[in-house]
């Protein structure tokens, strides 16, 4: 049975073909036409998954939508009377296209298919409700026959966060908090508050908070949001985001004596503190909402996914604290994930097909599940850009790749097929050597062009991966953070407390400086032989001659940009910044050794900052 999903027309659109249960590909869009986030019907994305699986689009059994939009404007009509009067610039300016568009979603989106030169019949078209192709995208994926599953994010239709149990073939609800009660909301508007972008600049905010104290805690827990034993409750007096295109008022200032942030301004200790209060109340609320879920099925495996289960600090927390029997956490947790949880749901849940799981691999084949470059695309680019590069044999690109990263030169590294999700896994990454006291400040600062403060994540071989970090078992997506182990810290309590900011990441902190964050703390890849080879192979080399078997890993692209996608992709990339070395698949280029590379328009032009 081969399955379509699609999410789209919120943000993160993308698409994903199901194949009897297996995950064939999956893509999101913004990977092909290069805007960050991008919310528009993923015709470029159905199209590489129906090539990549060599079928037509009148050969697929089902294509499913990821939410459903009656019900999505049945709660847009209950904000209109909850709200009223304040709602009226929102009915004024939502409503129309509702009623005229948004409503009348399968006409719309056939109108789409049509558009992309996609016919096909409108029997053919479904719809989830949007929590529940979250909950599909965590439990079906993950290794688990019987779960309790947690979805949390901004809001679905109603829900903003949902209790569901799996078991085998079927998942049920359990239990919900509806809209405009929304802890992903919150999150938010504090990230709005402090400057950076909705829906963008959260995972800034965990970065950041680490420099502060959280000092604003209970200022935030008993003025805007109120938690019982099993659920929560936002007080709407500070917040706008229910009618208005603003997230908060200025009563919600007026509770922190400060004016918002400013974008791009500069970054004083109250910001940090108010992002450190944020973390932890978010912390606290998710350990709670964890408890409850579990308290309700009896299952003591756990699946995560939405938009706030990409808080790898609350999800390391959850680790340490819960004493699970396993923890799986959907890479593509946000809106992108929908598609694939789309899709399984009704090849399993709807279409009742037995799942057959093993308790310890999962469906998501390390999320490396989008489109490769092949030979004919790397001689095109290098043929288009007049590229110098050479070609290696796998033992040779190895040597010399880890050869690159001793000497302190910054690698990019193109291999195989691009990652599925936020995260670059190893196959579209950007890499440096771990050990390397200034690698952090040269990533930042040279390569990625972002904020100084943000912390790097290592890729780490599997089997090693507890000699150096607080961890028992596998973190494959980089969705944990968790601490360095004591015998590599490298500790010096005076100087922390006389520096400031940035100053304080530049402070070295242990044997690997240039991914252990101001905690202690690191947002860790563990890389496996089975699963990618490839990058197995690079840091087994590396480890071989450093005897450290951990490198730094970055996302391949610029601040703004989406993760690099193709060849010519990665080569614009690599010239914009000062990489010292770009590999796509076995051909190596050395930055000096490129002709003169002419921009037609600058990254910071193109690119709009996240």
């Amino acid at each position: 049975m081969k399955i379509l999903g699609i999410s789209c027309f919120y943000h993160d659109s993308a698409a994903a073909i199901i194949i009897d249960g297996k995950i064939i590909s999956a893509v999101q869009e913004e990977r092909f036409t290069r805007k960050k986030h991008d919310a528009n019907f993923p015709k470029n994305s159905i199209k590489f998954c129906l090539d990549y699986a060599s079928i037509k689009i009148e050969e697929i059994d089902q294509i499913v939508f990821y939410e459903n939009p009656e019900l999505k404007f049945k709660r847009l009509l209950q904000t209109y009377i909850d709200f009223f009067p304040k709602s009226i610039n929102l009915i004024f300016r939502s409503l129309p296209s509702w009623l005229l568009w948004k409503r009348k979603w399968r006409r719309n989106l056939l109108k789409h298919f049509l558009e992309a030169n996609l016919p096909i019949e409108a029997s053919k078209l479904s719809n989830n409700e949007h929590h529940l192709s979250h909950a599909a995208s965590a439990f079906y994926c993950s290794p688990f026959n019987q779960s309790s599953i947690l979805v949390m994010d901004g809001v679905g239709e109603f829900a903003t966060t949902s209790f569901w149990k799996g078991d085998g073939n079927v998942i049920e609800k359990i239990d919900e908090v509806q809209f405009p009660h929304s802890l992903g909301l919150m999150y938010s508007t504090l990230t709005s508050y402090l400057g950076f972008k909705v829906n963008s600049g959260e995972y800034k905010v965990m970065g950041l908070a680490p420099y502060g104290k959280p000092k604003y805690a209970n200022i935030i827990k008993e003025n805007l949001i109120f938690l019982d034993d099993t659920k929560f409750q936002l007080n709407q007096d500070f917040f706008d985001y229910a009618f208005s295109a603003k997230m908060f008022n200025q009563r919600f200032c007026d509770l922190f004596n400060q004016p918002a942030r400013a974008p791009e301004s500069q970054l004083t200790q109250f910001h940090m503190d108010i992002a450190a209060s944020l973390q932890e109340v978010t912390e606290e609320t998710v350990l709670k909402l964890s408890r409850e879920v579990i308290s309700q099925t009896g299952i003591n495996n756990l699946c995560l996914a939405g938009g706030v289960a990409l808080n790898c600090v609350a999800n390391g927390r959850i680790l340490r604290e819960q004493n699970l029997d396993g923890l799986w956490i959907q890479p593509a947790s946000g809106d992108a994930g929908g598609a694939v949880g789309a899709a399984l749901n009704y090849y399993f849940n709807v279409m009742e097909n037995k799942r057959s799981v093993d308790g310890s691999n999962d469906l998501m084949q390390g999320s490396y599940l989008g489109p490769e470059s092949s030979e004919s695309e790397i001689l095109s680019m290098i043929e288009i850009y007049h590229a110098q590069g050479e070609k290696f044999d796998d033992i040779e690109l190895m040597e010399k790749a880890s050869n690159f990263l001793i000497n302190g030169k910054v690698v990019g590294w193109h291999q195989g097929r691009s990652e599925f999700g936020p995260r670059a896994l190893g196959n579209r990454s950007i890499l440096g050597d771990a050990r390397n006291k200034k690698m952090q400040k040269i990533m930042n600062l040279k390569i990625k062009y972002r904020e100084s403060f943000r912390p790097f994540a290592p890729a780490v071989l599997e089997e090693y991966a507890n000699n150096f970090f607080d961890i028992d078992t596998s973190s494959p997506y980089m969705m944990l953070v968790t601490k360095i182990r004591d015998k590599i810290k490298v500790i010096d309590s005076k100087a922390d407390d006389e520096l400031f900011g940035i100053e304080k990441l530049n402070q070295v902190r242990s044997m690997v400086p240039a991914i252990t964050h101001i905690d202690y703390s690191a947002r860790i890849q563990t890389v496996n032989k089975n699963t990618n080879p490839k990058f197995h192979h690079l840091i087994s080399t590396f480890h071989k001659k450093t005897q450290t078997p951990i490198l730094v890993n970055t996302s391949f692209n610029v601040r703004g940009e989406p993760i690099v996608n193709t060849a010519e992709d990665s080569y614009k990339c690599f010239m914009r910044t000062e990489m010292d070395v770009l590999i796509i698949e076995n051909y190596i280029f050395l930055k000096e050794n490129q002709p003169l590379f002419h921009d037609e328009q600058n990254w910071k032009e193109e690119f709009e900052l996240d």
